[in-house]
């Protein structure tokens, strides 16, 4: 089973990464990672400077956005 991802590109089944009831291209899980990684350090680096509602508030999202959590781009 093939699915096109975008114009010209084929990527196969077995190409994608299945999280949860998501299926992300590679780029995309990659893409998601690094947001999610830095929304979460600059959450922990709010609170260190004591602003603690949006230090959670940026953990919170950065959870939220990656791949490996509940995503809300799906």
């Amino acid at each position: 089973m093939k699915a096109l991802l975008r114009p010209g590109a084929v990527v196969t089944r077995s190409d994608r990464f299945h999280i949860g009831l998501a299926v992300y291209s590679p780029r995309m899980a990659t893409l998601l990672w690094i947001l999610a990684v830095i929304l979460v350090v600059a959450g922990i680096v709010a609170i260190v400077r004591r602003q603690l509602l949006w230090g959670i508030v940026l953990i919170i999202v950065g959870l939220l956005v990656g791949p490996g959590g509940v995503s809300i781009f799906t």
